[in-house]
């Protein structure tokens, strides 16, 4: 039934916004202490760059076959430059806004031993007169697509969230919110929200059992006039809620590898599915798996229709 489904999507056109960033990751070989301090000396043999944050829910839209412009602002730096590189290679239309009073946002794993020793982050909030260029980009392409995916990781990337999903529904766009915060309001009016579980407790409160935990997503749904709310619950699945419905699905029982990204794929596979023509329930499932695949893998990665779907795909 899926397969069936699949060939008849058309390629959507999918519009990502958010916060971009690079993830540079290097790989050595630990085999002594420093004499300096008890931290293990990795000596580094080799590198790799990927996109991370909004950039990677566009990698994987690509990935799904979806048609994906990218709409955010980097640094006039070489990490903005190397993005736009990679973006280049995926065939993602990338609108990126240099901002010569920033740096673009970098995060650096130290990896020794096949596991992470350490995180670098390197970050700057974009000035307001770069937002209010990319805003006003934003509401010529929001027309040309099929669904809007809002990524917010707190970089002061979307500061015009609300004006942004109030421009996208006035053109009868899918909006998806992939949410940061305690505070949701700015979210509001969106077609599909989707916290992680610590995300919405943050912002619900905690919850003694599945009948409680309902009655608080359901009432923030409808406080968000959101038309589904989707939690992903980590080794617990995921639940969806819409008006008058609640569907879980189980997880994947497959090996965690690296959980790097995985609300990426999520959301990227919900959207691509939905614009494709799939309803809620279908979406979810696929997303479900999606997330199953992309967990097995090292780092940020995307999952391929060969791999959802079936080699027939």
């Amino acid at each position: 039934m899926m397969n069936t489904k699949v060939r008849a999507l058309k390629r959507p056109r999918v519009l990502v916004v958010g916060d971009v960033m690079l993830d540079r990751y290097w790989f050595g070989e630990v085999s002594r202490i420093s004499p300096e301090a008890p931290v293990p000396v990795v000596k580094v043999g080799r590198s790799e760059d990927r996109l991370g944050g909004a950039a990677n829910v566009a990698r994987n839209a690509a990935a799904l076959g979806a048609r994906v412009t990218l709409l955010s602002v980097v640094g006039h730096d070489e990490p903005g430059r190397r993005l736009q590189a990679l973006l280049r290679e995926e065939e993602i239309t990338a609108r990126l806004h240099r901002d010569r009073t920033i740096d673009t946002t970098v995060k650096l794993r130290v990896i020794g031993r096949q596991q992470q020793l350490l995180r670098v982050d390197f970050e700057t909030t974009p000035s307001h007169e770069i937002l209010r260029s990319k805003l006003a980009e934003y509401a010529r392409l929001v027309a040309r697509c099929d669904a809007v995916i809002l990524s917010d990781y707190g970089k002061g990337g979307l500061t015009h969230i609300t004006r942004m999903i109030s421009l996208a529904r006035r053109h009868g766009k899918l909006v998806l919110v992939d949410p940061k915060g305690e505070d949701f309001s700015r979210y509001q009016g969106a077609s599909v929200i989707t916290p992680n579980r610590a995300e919405f407790r943050a912002v619900a409160g905690d919850w003694r059992s599945e009948r409680e935990f309902t009655a608080k997503a359901q009432r923030l749904r409808r406080k968000l006039k959101a038309d589904a709310l989707l939690v992903t619950r980590s080794e617990a699945g995921m639940t969806l809620f819409e008006r008058n419905h609640r569907l879980h699905v189980v997880a994947q029982a497959r090996e965690v590898f690296d959980v790097s990204g995985a609300g990426d794929t999520v959301i990227a596979t919900l959207a691509v599915m939905l614009a494709g023509g799939s309803d809620f329930g279908e979406a979810v499932r696929i997303a479900n798996r999606a997330a199953g695949i992309v967990v097995g893998k090292f780092g940020t990665a995307v999952v391929s229709p060969a791999e959802l779907f079936g080699k027939d795909e």
